[in-house]
């Protein structure tokens, strides 16, 4: 828990009376009636103690995510292993991934994501999470100022091959004109590279409200797309292999001009210092308000396998 108090609502099969398995966490969820205020309420929700499996997980997930969303667009790595479920971020278990919230840089976001633990790991392994309103009053008014333009987030997509994720891989699909109707509806500037890779430009809010509570949260990626957020020693090996304009994804602000490694370093530190870890065991699930909430990955050890989906 976090100073101020604040953490994921829990739900358990004994506090709703319900039978100890997937059909009881099914049948909890009927009688909740409306999740969307739950959500709005509580922030996050934790189920724990039903038993759900892998192969159970989709009776839960109608009810949960009733439209599911296709990972469109999405920069991190990822493996699609069903009806839009994916793995969680899939970098090196060694690593911190920071606070953001899922899709923040798109036109368009998940409203809500569901995290599933098919297999705890052996240590670590959390998944932190943030309230976004405190994770903004965390801020220096100066950077929470120098944002009031927005972020432009800056992408160079392959054709199959180098750094990063193809564009195929990106928008799964192989057909141009469907990437291109998508970045037309996004509101996107973009190109095709004489190497067949392509150029994105997106201008994107750095605060949004939430459109239920009105509550202002801190909404954007830009600390992750920004070199000084990977650290030191990995900025010095990028830009020693890339010039600035050929780099997988970069980030400015609203008029282009380049944003201080400093406030990275500041909103990376501060979004995790305000973060509650969700601890996992298998069989846990976590559904969290995406605007509201902003979540992470802590390092770990062993054969951790979680899940995730996502809905509007």
């Amino acid at each position: 828990m976090n100073s101020d108090g604040w953490k994921p609502c829990e739900l358990d099969p004994a506090g709703a009376g319900v039978a100890a398995n997937a059909e009881g966490l099914v049948d909890c969820l009927r009688a909740a009636g409306d999740l969307g205020d739950l959500l709005a309420r509580e922030k996050a929700v934790v189920f724990r103690g039903f038993g759900v499996q892998e192969h159970t997980l989709d009776q839960v997930m109608d009810l949960l995510l009733p439209n599911r969303l296709a990972y469109v667009h999405g920069n991190s790595p990822r493996t699609k292993v069903g009806k839009n479920v994916y793995t969680s971020t899939e970098y090196p278990p060694e690593f911190t991934i920071s606070m953001h919230n899922e899709l923040s840089y798109a036109r368009r976001w998940p409203a809500r994501l569901l995290f599933f633990c098919a297999k705890a790991p052996a240590t670590g392994g959390a998944t932190p999470v943030v309230d976004g309103a405190r994770w903004l009053e965390a801020l220096d008014p100066e950077v929470r100022q120098a944002f009031a333009g927005g972020v432009r987030y800056l992408q160079n997509l392959h054709d199959g091959y180098g750094f990063g994720k193809s564009w195929q891989d990106t928008f799964e699909t192989d057909a141009r004109e469907e990437v291109e109707a998508f970045l037309a509806e996004s509101e996107a500037d973009w190109k095709w590279r004489p190497d067949g890779g392509l150029w994105v430009s997106q201008l994107r809010p750095a605060t949004v409200r939430h459109p239920v509570t009105g509550a202002e949260v801190w909404f954007n990626q830009f600390d992750q797309w920004h070199p000084a957020g990977l650290g030191d020693e990995t900025a010095a090996e990028l830009s020693a292999i890339l010039p600035q304009d050929e780099l997988p994804q970069s980030v400015t602000f609203a008029d282009g001009s380049p944003i201080p490694g400093e406030y990275a370093v500041q909103v990376r530190d501060r979004g995790l210092e305000a973060a509650v870890d969700v601890d996992w065991r298998e069989g846990d699930l976590l559904l969290i308000d995406n605007v509201l909430v902003g979540h992470g990955r802590r390092p770990f050890t062993g054969a951790r396998r979680v899940l995730v989906a996502m809905s509007d």
